[in-house]
C-alpha cells in the first residue's frame, strides 16, 4: 500500500508531488502567532518556525548541498530540531535524525554509511562528534552548531548566525511523495544499526491516520513526549503529529527522568501544562514509584499514550487511579515510522495491543508463514501506507523485513476473540519449556506485580541437561524486600506453573537502550560468559 492509492482509511492520499515540510508549514499559514514549539529556553510560533525553516532550507542550498544528498542531524530535543530537520525536508535533502547518546564509533560509521555532506549538531555534542570525525573516513566539512558552548573552528558555523544570514527560500523543493525523505537508525540492540529511510509520504500517513484520526489530537492540544525526536515514535509524538493538527509540543533537552517529566507536566517550562503525554512503560513505572509524583489536580493531561514496549496491565490500572486518564497502548516500530496497532483512548482492553489502526492490516503467521488460528502465537506482520522504503545499503535485511506489501515485525502475538492482540514477546526471545511456548512478557508483567517489583526482564538459560529454563532478573524497589522463594510462589500462584522462573537474581538495574527497552540478549550475554 502506498501513496498512490487514492485513499487510506478515509485519509485521502498526497499529491504526486508532495513535500511533506512544505505541507506542514501551508496547513498552518493562517495561525502564524499560535506557539509551536517551547523549548526550555523559547517560545517559537508558526510564523517564526516558517521563516526559520526557509532560511536553513537556503542556508543548506548555499553550502553546495544538493537534493538527496543527507545530512546528519545529531541535536538535542530543542527548537532547532525541528527547524533544521523540515529546512533539510524543505529543500530536497534527506535529514539522518541519530540519537544523541551514542559513542564517537557508532557516528563514525553512521557518517562513513549515510555519506552525510552536513551535520547539524548541537554544541554540547560536538567533542564527539569531533572524535567520530578523525575516526572516519568520510570527510564532512561542513558542520552547523545549535548553542555551541565553546569558540568554535574556522570549519563550524554557528546556528543562529547562519540562519539570518540567508533569506527564507520562496519555494520548496519539487520532490514526490515516493522519494527518500529522511532515514532513521534502528535501535542497534543486535549488531550495527539499520539506516531506515522513509518517503515524504510516510509521515503524512502516519500522522493522519494515528496522530489525528486515532488519539484526535486538536489545535488546543499541548503534546510533550518523554521519548526524543530521533525516535519513530518521538518524531511523531513531538512534531509530525502536533504540526498536521496546529497544536504546541514542548521540546525537553534533558534525558526524561521523573523529575523532568514532572516539571514539565506541572507547567514548570513555559508555564504551559501538557493535553497529551506520550511515554513508555520503563518510564511509567518510574514515575509511579517515585514519591514526588504529582498529584492529579497538579497535571492537565486528556491522554496518555504508551509504546515502546508492552504495557503490564497492573501498571496501566495503577496510573489511571492515580491520574483519573488511562494509558492508550500500542504497538509501532522504526519500520513502519509510528504506531499501527493500538487501543483507542475511549475503548482501552488493558493486557492487549488493541486492535489494529484504520488504515493498517496485521496478520499473524507461524513458522511456516500461514496464518494462524485465534489464541495461538505467531509471527506479526503489518501492512500500512507508512511502511518504509528499505535499509540502506543492507539488501538482505530489507528483503527479510519488508515482504511485498507486508512488513515483518518480530514480534510475537495472539488474537483475542474480541479482536484485541495481545503481545508475546519478541520472535527471538519467545522461550520454549517443555515444548510449550513462554513469553518472557507474560513473567515479566507478573512479577512487576509484586508490591516489591520495579522492574523484571526474563531469559532463557540452558540447564546441565540441555533444556531451556526460565531465569528473571528483578529490581526491587527502593527499601522493600523480598526473597526468590516468595517470587516463585507468588508467579505460581497467578500462571501455570511451569512458566514460574526457575532462577531469580536481584539487581541494581536492567540494561537498556535509549529508549528504555530492556536488552535481554546482554543478560543472554551475561549468561552464556558465567557458565
Amino acid at each position: 500500500m502506498n501513496n498512490t492509492q487514492k485513499e487510506t482509511a478515509d485519509v485521502p492520499a498526497p499529491p504526486k508531488q508532495f513535500n511533506f515540510a512544505d505541507f506542514l508549514l501551508a496547513r498552518n499559514a493562517d495561525h502564524a502567532h499560535r506557539p509551536a514549539f517551547i523549548d526550555d529556553t523559547h517560545t517559537l510560533t508558526y510564523g517564526e518556525l516558517a521563516t526559520r525553516v526557509r532560511s536553513m532550507a537556503t542556508g543548506l542550498r548555499s553550502l553546495g548541498i544538493r537534493r538527496e544528498e543527507r545530512v546528519l542531524l545529531l541535536m538535542h530535543d530543542c527548537n532547532d530540531w525541528p527547524v533544521s530537520f523540515l529546512g533539510a525536508l524543505y529543500a530536497g535533502m534527506v535529514p539522518v535524525a541519530v540519537n544523541t547518546l551514542l559513542t564517537a564509533d557508532d557516528y563514525a560509521y553512521m557518517l562513513e554509511h549515510s555519506r552525510a555532506q552536513a551535520v547539524l549538531i548541537s554544541g554540547a555534542l560536538l567533542p564527539t562528534l569531533t572524535a567520530a570525525m578523525t575516526r572516519s573516513d568520510h570527510e564532512v566539512t561542513k558542520v552547523i552548531v545549535s548553542k555551541p558552548s565553546a569558540p568554535l573552528s574556522p570549519a563550524e558555523i554557528e546556528l543562529e548566525a547562519f540562519l539570518q544570514a540567508h533569506p527564507p527560500m520562496a519555494k520548496a523543493a519539487a520532490t514526490q511523495a515516493d522519494d527518500a525523505g529522511f532515514w532513521l537508525y534502528s535501535s542497534g540492540s543486535t549488531g550495527r544499526p539499520k539506516g531506515t529511510v522513509h518517503s515524504h509520504a510516510n509521515p503524512y500517513w502516519s500522522s493522519m491516520l494515528y496522530g489525528q484520526n486515532t488519539l484526535e489530537l486538536t489545535p488546543k492540544d499541548v503534546c510533550f513526549s518523554a521519548a526524543k525526536l530521533f525516535f519513530a515514535y518521538g518524531l511523531g509524538n513531538g512534531l509530525t503529529f502536533p504540526m498536521t493538527v496546529g497544536a504546541c509540543a514542548l521540546l525537553m533537552s534533558e534525558r526524561p527522568t521523573p523529575n523532568a517529566t514532572f516539571k514539565r507536566m506541572t507547567g514548570g517550562v513555559g508555564g504551559v501544562k501538557p493535553t497529551v503525554f506520550f511515554g513508555a512503560p520503563t518510564g511509567f513505572a518510574g514515575m509511579l514509584a517515585d514519591p514526588n509524583l504529582p498529584k492529579p489536580d497538579q497535571v492537565t493531561m486528556r491522554l496518555v499514550s504508551s509504546a515502546g514496549e508492552a504495557l503490564p496491565a497492573e501498571l496501566g490500572e495503577r496510573f489511571r487511579q492515580h491520574f483519573g486518564v488511562d494509558i492508550v497502548d500500542g504497538i509501532g516500530s522504526t519500520e513502519m515510522l509510528h504506531i499501527y496497532l493500538s487501543n483507542r483512548p475511549h475503548a482501552v482492553r488493558y493486557g492487549t495491543t488493541g486492535w489494529p489502526v484504520p488504515g493498517y492490516e496485521v496478520e499473524l503467521r507461524g513458522d511456516d508463514g500461514q496464518p494462524v488460528p485465534d489464541g495461538e502465537p505467531g509471527d506479526l506482520y503489518t501492512k500500512g501506507p507508512s511502511a518504509a522504503l528499505m535499509y540502506w545499503g543492507n539488501r538482505e535485511k530489507s528483503s527479510e523485513t519488508f515482504q511485498g506489501v507486508w512488513t515483518k515485525s518480530g514480534d510475537k502475538y495472539i488474537r483475542n476473540p474480541d479482536g484485541t492482540y495481545t503481545y508475546g514477546g519478541r520472535s527471538d526471545d519467545m522461550l520454549k519449556v517443555s515444548g510449550i511456548y513462554v513469553s518472557p512478557f507474560e513473567v515479566e508483567a507478573t512479577l512487576i506485580q509484586h508490591p516489591a517489583v520495579l522492574e523484571a526482564a526474563v531469559i532463557g538459560v540452558i540447564d546441565r541437561d540441555g533444556l531451556t529454563k526460565t531465569k528473571a532478573f528483578v529490581v526491587r524497589k527502593d527499601g522493600t524486600q523480598v526473597t526468590e522463594e516468595e517470587l516463585k510462589a507468588f508467579v505460581k500462584d497467578k500462571l501455570a506453573p511451569y512458566k514460574y522462573p526457575r532462577q531469580i537474581a536481584f539487581v541494581a538495574e536492567l540494561p537498556k537502550t535509549a529508549t528504555g527497552k530492556i536488552q535481554r540478549f546482554k543478560l543472554r550475554a551475561q549468561e552464556a560468559q558465567a557458565t
